[in-house]
């Protein structure tokens, strides 16, 4: 009987009997599965749908074990309850608050630490960093040697938050491996847990992401999610808007301002995305999606899920045109 064999892009068992199943290999000589081949080579994405049902188990078995685990956030889509993670883990953690490099540079990592702490957030430590540019790897990699309790370390975190950006980071810094972990842009790229020994002493466990069914970046076909992909810092686009004036985003959503005084809309999007200013009344456009009005407060951001959140200094009252399974919520001005 053959040895089981794992992708070393995404985890998933290998085998060469079908095509259409996930971990498919033309033979099992090979390495990574023809999903992942296809991602790292010709950039094909291609989405593969597990249940959280799977992903929490895997949480929960991590959660039995007494090793640290780095929870991974994206700054750019900060959830609405940051640590509902933590329900199925008991174990010390530190939360890793990744792509410092895509918010506009006047952002200090102080002013973020300050924001996530007024949220009372129960964590042994935290850090903001940048997988990509290598922002505070070195400081990052300080504090899980001084919080580990054995050689072994978990990631986890919600899909596209940069594990795998993380992990590879780890790798080329702090180890000999050739091994590299699936980068994509779509949800669920790690599909099993994989292994990475750094070195004699550390053992990094990537694990697969939670998939937040309110994200926008689920019901996207692959052109339009190209443009999510930040390969820049932000441009935060600013408009003056009046009561009846709109914003159209693409081919995404809309927002009407509805009621109020003059008011500033500052939007955090990716830099791909098209944004008109419009005479609502006289523009038809996306009113067929999901309405939600908003009574804004003075200083509070309108989050979407995924695409980013739109900063509104005065008070008013906002809906927005969204598709129904895409979530949106109000906060406190992040920035």
């Amino acid at each position: 009987m053959s040895k089981k064999k794992y992708c070393t892009g995404c985890g998933v068992l290998l085998q060469n009997e079908n095509i259409t199943q996930p971990g498919y290999v033309t033979s099992l000589e090979n390495d990574i599965c023809q999903r992942c081949f296809r991602m790292k080579n010709y950039g094909e994405y291609q989405v593969v749908t597990k249940s959280n049902e799977e992903y929490i188990e895997i949480l929960k078995a991590v959660g039995k074990t007494k090793d640290l685990v780095l929870h991974m956030v994206d700054l750019l889509n900060l959830d609405k309850d940051i640590c509902s993670i933590k329900e199925y883990l008991s174990n010390k953690m530190i939360l890793v608050l990744n792509k410092k490099d895509v918010l506009p540079k006047s952002v200090k990592d102080e002013k973020i630490l300050d924001y996530v702490r007024a949220l009372e957030v129960p964590y042994e430590d935290m850090i903001v960093i940048s997988a990509n540019k290598n922002y505070n790897i070195d400081l990052l990699m300080k504090k899980i040697k001084k919080y580990k309790t054995s050689n072994k370390v978990y990631v986890v975190g919600h899909t596209n938050t940069g594990k795998s950006s993380l992990i590879n980071k780890l790798i080329k810094n702090y180890s000999e491996s050739e091994n590299e972990l699936t980068i994509s842009p779509l949800p669920s790229t790690t599909l099993n847990t994989v292994t990475i020994h750094l070195n004699k002493d550390l053992t990094i466990i990537d694990t697969p992401g939670l998939v937040d069914y309110g994200n926008i970046t689920n019901y996207l076909d692959s052109n339009l999610l190209k443009k999510f992909i930040h390969k820049k810092e932000m441009k935060p686009k600013t408009f003056q808007i009046r009561k009846g004036q709109c914003l159209i985003i693409d081919s995404i959503c809309r927002v009407d301002y509805q009621e109020g005084d003059k008011n500033s809309f500052t939007l955090y999007i990716p830099n791909g995305l098209k944004v008109k200013k419009m005479n609502a009344s006289k523009q038809k456009a996306l009113l067929d999606l999901s309405k939600t009005t908003y009574e804004m407060k003075y200083r509070e951001d309108l989050v979407i899920n995924g695409l980013g959140w739109i900063k509104v200094v005065e008070k008013g009252t906002i809906d927005i045109y969204i598709d129904k399974n895409i979530e949106t919520f109000t906060r406190k001005n992040f920035i």
